[in-house]
């Protein structure tokens, strides 16, 4: 290469590098978060170079964290991440590298969590397995006479506010993935335990610890309490309700004991935040005292949590603005540039616990002797995690707050068998994070204020009432269901009906061959939308350019996607009321119809599941997770 051409070619690379930066830079704080998180611990989660990392606690707050941002992105990147940092553990069989089961150490259990993920998402053995094993510990661990479990086998007798955060978000999305519906009950038990023993009636504020034998030295000889309101002890609590209630069944008893519990934890948390920075101080309750400073990690804990619960309807709608309060705060005073356009996290307290070696006696010195560090993972994992939520309620919109989006599972109704034997209704379904599941579909509603639901019976202007968006996808041949539950006269009158008086309606359909037309087409026909029986778009292996669909500027749905991935469609034939929103060598792919008050949204594809929008099968520059933010946010937007 001559001079001249080493001289461009370094500039190009000096470009592209400045390109990048700039990208980097003006990303949401999430992403450049997750940057420096996956830069700081590329190869290592250990912050000791001297000592190997270890199953712990700290890297599965950090992978939450950063799944939370592959969710919000549908960016594969953050999913290899997750995966490569967890599968140096785990071996073939299941077994956890460095994990003993015998150490009874609550801590442990919650990467486990990681592990029900990449099990959902690959269906690979291994990681049900370890999974397994960590519920396991859950069965035999060691216990306080009322149920409550020890922090560790080393802390007898002792319940934390931290251990409920690192056993109960696993145990019950376990116990839901399972199917353990009897561990629901110990699930509770934990939570009302904790409050029962720990909090103070008169401040609302939960101590850190609580241990039934009162010999611990920090114990109250009365209550056996600890002496003080740790902040991170509380935000463990809070993140521990939210995320456990996720998974708590809708119609279980102890569901309301458990959402009275988060309420008072609310409160308190708005209670003492601090007010010029709208965050909370190291020890909660004595933000005048000296020393006591403004600590980061239980600011992200409390703003996830708030904001989490408010968008799930945990919460009410008034605890968004202390969220929003300690969001500014946090960006003010904790996150600062970093190079190549990420940002660091400052401001978080390395660690805090009672007992041990050497002896923390949980004094108010205790809390204030901790160092405070710089990109600590656990504080950066909470962060990512309340940036996710913060970022989706920053962009929401108001017309789609609290909205109601069913998802047909009567007509498009196929069932499989789990490992164990036991049925489950698979394909297009909120809940699978597989290939063919909608479960970032279902994610992309949720971020937008609304509703999910699932319709197990046939529509019926009943059961359609208050419905806004009702989602119809690849109706069942007899190939893919012994006895299809097709589309009849009384079903096409009742959605119609629904439509014409302000119903949204999505029809997805499939190519020739892998879905039911003449009896979908009856209710299609109603709109002037006929699925044309053929298969367009077919793409050769992984030669995934044949399946670019090119969206042109001023499409009234996708503003920003341009390019669009769908492979093997049904094209569309169509009369009025229905009109072509995108079409692609000549044929009409995607369509409109406005019907009395209502919208109907048709395309021959059910393009929007997890393989073709979780980022780790496409190449980067397809745009179907923006194409379906996009949609996601038109539909609600055409609802009345």
């Amino acid at each position: 290469m001559n001079l001249k051409a080493k001289f461009i070619a370094a500039l190009v690379i000096i470009s592209a590098c400045a390109s990048l930066a700039r990208a980097q830079a003006e990303a949401p704080v999430s992403e450049r978060m997750a940057s420096t998180a996956m830069t700081v611990w590329k190869d290592s989660m250990s912050s000791d170079p001297t000592r190997p990392e270890r199953w712990g606690y700290e890297r599965g707050v950090l992978l939450k964290g950063i799944e939370a941002v592959w969710l919000n992105t549908g960016d594969g990147r953050y999913f290899s991440y997750i995966q490569r940092n967890t599968d140096k553990f785990i071996e073939d069989d299941g077994t956890i590298r460095t994990y003993k089961q015998d150490d009874y150490n609550i801590d442990n259990v919650l990467s486990g969590r990681n592990l029900l993920t990449l099990y959902k998402v690959t269906g690979n053995e291994k990681y049900r397995k370890a999974a397994a094993v960590l519920r396991e510990q859950l069965r035999n661990h060691p216990r306080t006479s009322e149920g409550g479990f020890w922090h560790k086998k080393v802390y007898p007798s002792q319940m934390w506010l931290d251990g409920v955060y690192m056993g109960e978000p696993f145990y019950a999305e376990y116990a839901e993935t399972f199917n353990e519906p009897e561990a629901f009950d110990d699930i509770a038990k934990q939570f009302i335990l904790m409050e029962t023993h720990a909090r103070d009636p008169k401040t609302g504020l939960i101590y850190h610890g609580w241990d039934e034998s009162k010999q611990q030295r920090w114990a109250d000889k009365t209550t056996g309490r600890s002496p003080n309101f740790w902040g991170r002890a509380m935000g463990w609590y809070a993140m521990a309700l939210v995320d456990t209630l996720e998974h708590f069944p809708a119609d279980h008893p102890k569901r309301s004991e458990l959402l009275a519990i988060l309420g008072r934890e609310a409160a308190a948390i708005q209670k003492f935040q601090e007010p010029a920075s709208g965050l909370w101080y190291q020890v909660l309750d004595k933000g005048g005292e000296k020393g006591n400073y403004l600590e980061s990690s239980a600011a992200a804990m409390f703003v996830y949590s708030l904001a989490k619960g408010v968008r799930l309807g945990y919460l009410p709608a008034s605890y968004m603005t202390v969220a929003q309060k300690g969001w500014a705060g946090m960006n003010k005073q904790f996150v600062e540039k970093a190079e190549g356009g990420g940002v660091n996290f400052k401001g978080t307290v390395s660690v805090a616990g009672l007992g041990g070696t050497p002896y923390r006696d949980g004094s108010y010195a205790y809390y204030l002797s901790e160092k405070v560090v710089t990109n600590d993972a656990k504080g950066v994992g909470a962060f990512l995690m309340a940036a996710a939520e913060m970022e989706a309620a920053n962009a929401r919109t108001a017309n789609a707050r609290g909205k109601r989006v069913v998802l047909d599972y009567y007509f498009n109704n196929e069932w499989k068998k789990d490992s164990a034997g036991r049925p489950y209704t698979w394909h297009y379904k909120w809940e699978e994070m597989d290939n063919g599941g909608f479960s970032l579909f279902g994610h992309v509603f949720s971020n937008l204020g609304a509703r999910t639901e699932a319709l197990r019976e046939a529509p019926t202007a009943q059961n359609l009432k208050g419905a806004d968006v009702y989602i119809i996808v690849d109706p069942d041949t007899p190939q893919e269901t012994e006895k299809p539950n097709y589309v009849e006269p009384a079903h096409v009158k009742a959605i119609a009906d629904w439509v014409k008086s302000g119903g949204v309606l999505l029809l997805m359909g499939n190519d020739v061959g892998n879905a039911e037309f003449d009896h979908f087409n009856t209710l299609a026909k109603e709109f002037g939308i006929q699925f044309n029986k053929d298969s367009k778009n077919r793409v050769q292996k992984d030669n995934f350019v044949e399946g670019l669909i090119k969206v042109p500027d001023g499409n009234p749905v996708f503003r920003n996607a341009r390019a669009l991935y769908l492979k093997e469609i049904s094209t569309l034939a169509l009369t009025k009321p229905a009109s072509s929103i995108l079409e692609h060598n000549g044929d009409h792919v995607m369509a409109v119809a406005k019907y009395g008050r209502g919208t109907v949204f048709a395309v021959g594809d059910p393009w929007l599941y997890n393989e073709y929008t979780d980022g780790r099968k496409l190449p980067p520059e397809f745009e179907n997770y923006k194409a379906m933010r996009e949609l996601a946010a038109w539909l609600l937007g055409q609802s009345r």
